[in-house]
Parts: structure tokens; C-alpha cells; sequence
């Protein structure tokens, strides 16, 4: 199946950003991170069989309708990202402007 599981998209972004937040504890400019955003077309599968599961996939343009036993539901997730040890402060995060960013 095309695309990329759910579980592994946050884990990407999870990096990202804590590899943000180690650019920039020096910065003499930092940024709260606030709740992080995203909307994705998920792609639903089951697989089949007793010990089969229910699988989230990130569709990639292009892929809906393509498998009969899956279905697209678009959604929204809101995480609000807190350090371990302090979860009562967001933390601050930095770094240079990469081409094509907004």
C-alpha cells in the first residue's frame, strides 16, 4: 500500500522538531511551540484473518479508490507538544528558514 503509516508520520515529526529545539539552545531568538496542527487524508485498512488489525496509512495523492477494502477519511489532529520532565511549560524551539517552507 502506498503512503506512510500514522504512527510513523508523528515519529517523523517528532524529530523534526526535537532536532529543532537542539539548533536552537543557543538562539538568541526561540520560539514556544505551540499545539502543531495537521490534516491528513487517511487511508483505513483491515486486515484480514484472526489476528488481523485495523492499519492507518497517510494516503499520498493520488491513491484513493485505488484498493476495494480500504476507505479515505479525512481528519485533524491537534498535538500539543510538551517536553518530558516539565510537561507544565512547552518548549522553545529554533532554527534557519529551509527553501520552501511557509
Amino acid at each position: 500500500m502506498a503512503g506512510v503509516e500514522l504512527a510513523e508520520l508523528i515519529a517523523q515529526l517528532r524529530a523534526e522538531l526535537t532536532e529543532a529545539m537542539r539548533a536552537g539552545e543557543n538562539a538568541g531568538l526561540r520560539f514556544e511551540l505551540g499545539p502543531v496542527e495537521l490534516e491528513l487524508a487517511l487511508t483505513v485498512s483491515k486486515e484480514g484473518g484472526a489476528g488481523g488489525k485495523v492499519r492507518f496509512w497517510v494516503a499520498e495523492l493520488g491513491t484513493e479508490g485505488k484498493a476495494s477494502r480500504t476507505s479515505t477519511q479525512r481528519i485533524k489532529l491537534v498535538l500539543d507538544p510538551r517536553q518530558a520532565g516539565v510537561p507544565d511549560r512547552r518548549p522553545l524551539i529554533s532554527g534557519e528558514e529551509v527553501d520552501g517552507e511557509r
